[in-house]
């Protein structure tokens, strides 16, 4: 039972047997006390003072008063000030909290609420690998998942991967046109990293065939619009759609490169799918929901054949559902993809991890739902959040524009292992093998908690030399710290049986407090749908941890209860540091 829940009846109480009245929940306030008044919790008495009709400085008196005697081993002792009531709360208290921590094996997690959501994130093409910005796509959106768990949500994580359309088609048709057969095995490549060299040598012939087209006379749009490249790739998109059996054979060969390079890149940065839908399986779904849609005169078609969805009424704009051509769009596709998932499974809440550059997408598609008589339309969640760069533009790229999450992740773990080379060679026995490991997980530590620190909902600047710094508000403090419990546990090899010391010292009683705050910080980053809240707090726990162990001592207590609840407090630190950190899908070194 938390504080609060212990003080509130007691609270009550006070109030009937002082002033004959009966207070409710919505009455009794309590918050931390100010860092300059003496106490633990404050009760606000205003609420009470009509009900006594008396001066709110003498019924914080009164109430401080009827607590000390009549819970005393609870309350130590009080001060009134004004109108707000400061507790001392005994540390007999304090030290039973420490031992509820202490037996809950999963501690800070919620009941299970019986309910299902979906977070869906990543969302890549299969037209060029993964980068920068699915790296916070995928971070966030594991986090969010792993919090969700945390708050007593089943979970469902979902992948929609992008495998059709003219972007697809584009890289197809570069790699039929100058790829002479080249393959991942024959060239070395991750095959991800294959198909995003042939979107770009599309790109780069596209645009020498509008400069020519241009030379000879062309306006921009007109020579865009007909370039040979760009009109070939067209025509084999209708051909995919068309299920043609050379088009169809070569997309998934080329996909099949892709997927195993996604594979690849999933498993190092640590995230995973419970389900992948693919685009070239939910759009048809998405079209025939359209045409039912057109039919009953929810949409219209112009005379190029194409249809749309007119939202003015909703103070938006008209929307493209199927091209002139009867081909589909993202939003075709959402549509499909949202009635397959509902049809799969029972979703209570629908979660979408991506950017906010789609927040106007997502309007549109809980809207259009909505009218195609979805009842789960409105209910939609787009957890929107900002765009991620690096402070000198971009660091080594495939593909010349952007970030690549590989090269990014190679970088982290090398870093590392520059930086913790002379820390790990202090380890005594420890194989090259396993200071690889150490790197590898204090790399990608690094990397996570530095992304997922932040405010989602705010763009951000991704420094890998700060990130990676084992001082300040980075993943390897954090995970340091961890380890150096680790090290104090193993030299103590059994923690001590003896009774607990009631005479606790000042950082001992705020490391006892930051534990018991752990349950309400997991509620809150499931509520905001934020791991930075989960980030602020394990630095919080570390940085606690780390001064109270500056000042006193562990192993070298003399007194044995003192050393007691020295370890035991050390021993949970560790537990609340490794489960918020896995909840950012960090693994925590136990030697560093």
């Amino acid at each position: 039972m938390t504080l609060e829940e212990t003080l509130i009846p007691l609270v009550k109480q006070a109030v009937h047997s002082l002033y004959g009245v009966e207070a409710n929940d919505q009455q009794i306030q309590l918050q931390k006390t100010r860092a300059e008044f003496e106490g633990n919790i404050t009760l606000v008495v205003f609420p009470f003072v009509k009900l006594a009709r008396k001066a709110p400085q003498q019924v914080a008196a009164e109430i401080g008063e009827w607590l000390q005697s009549n819970a005393g081993q609870l309350v130590a002792k009080y001060n009134a000030v004004q109108g707000f009531l400061n507790l001392s709360i005994a540390d007999r208290f304090w030290i039973s909290q420490l031992e509820a921590v202490d037996a809950e094996a999963e501690y800070g997690k919620q009941p299970d609420r019986k309910k299902l959501m979906m977070v869906e994130y990543s969302s890549p093409n299969t037209n060029k690998p993964l980068h920068l910005g699915h790296v916070r796509n995928n971070l966030l959106g594991y986090s969010i998942a792993k919090i969700q768990e945390a708050n007593g949500w089943q979970v469902v994580k979902t992948n929609i991967v992008n495998d059709r359309g003219i972007h697809i088609c584009k890289s197809m048709l570069a790699w039929l046109k100058y790829g002479n057969g080249e393959t991942p095995a024959s060239s070395g490549k991750k095959g991800d990293h294959l198909i995003g060299d042939y979107y770009v040598r599309f790109d780069k012939e596209y645009k020498k065939q509008i400069a020519e087209l241009m030379n000879a006379g062309k306006d921009e749009e007109t020579a865009k619009r007909e370039a040979p490249l760009m009109l070939e790739a067209q025509e084999m998109l209708r051909k995919w759609e068309a299920g043609d059996k050379e088009v169809r054979d070569l997309w998934t060969k080329m996909n099949e490169w892709v997927y195993a390079g996604f594979d690849e890149t999933y498993r190092r940065m640590g995230v995973s799918f419970d389900k992948i839908y693919y685009e070239s399986n939910t759009y048809l779904e998405g079209k025939a929901e359209v045409e039912k849609g057109l039919a009953a005169g929810q949409f219209y078609r112009r005379e190029d054949g194409s249809v749309w969805a007119d939202l003015t009424k909703d103070g938006l704009d008209e929307k493209l559902l199927l091209r002139s051509d009867g081909t589909s769009v993202y939003m075709t596709q959402d549509i499909g993809t949202a009635k397959l998932r509902y049809r799969d499974y029972p979703i209570d809440k629908m979660v979408y991890v991506v950017g906010n550059e789609q927040e106007y997408h997502f309007k549109v598609l809980s809207i259009l739902l909505d009218r195609l008589g979805f009842p789960f339309g409105k209910e939609l969640v787009h957890f929107s959040y900002g765009m991620v760069e690096l402070p000198n533009g971009k660091m080594k790229s495939r593909e010349g524009t952007v970030v690549d999450a590989d090269d990014l992740m190679d970088k982290m773990v090398e870093d590392a292992k520059e930086i913790s080379k002379d820390k790990v060679n202090t380890l005594q026995g420890i194989t090259e093998e396993e200071a690889n490991e150490i790197a590898r997980k204090v790399g990608m530590g690094a990397l996570k908690y530095f992304i997922l620190k932040v405010d989602p909902r705010k763009n951000m600047l991704f420094n890998p030399e700060e990130s990676i710094d084992f001082n300040g508000n980075t993943g390897p403090f954090i995970q340091y710290t961890y380890a150096r419990i680790q090290s104090v546990l193993r030299k103590a090899e059994s923690l001590e049986k003896s009774a607990l010391s009631c005479q606790l010292e000042e950082k001992e009683l705020t490391l006892i407090q930051r534990l018991t705050d752990y349950p309400a910080v997991v509620r809150q980053a499931g509520d905001d749908f934020s791991p930075a809240v989960v980030c602020n707090y394990a630095y919080a726990l570390a940085c606690d941890f780390n001064s109270f162990y500056h000042d006193l001592s562990i192993l070298n207590e003399p007194d044995a209860s003192k050393k007691a609840l020295r370890l035991l407090l050390a021993k949970n630190v560790a537990k609340v540091l490794y489960s918020a950190m896995a909840l950012l899908g960090i693994e925590m070194p136990e030697r560093m």
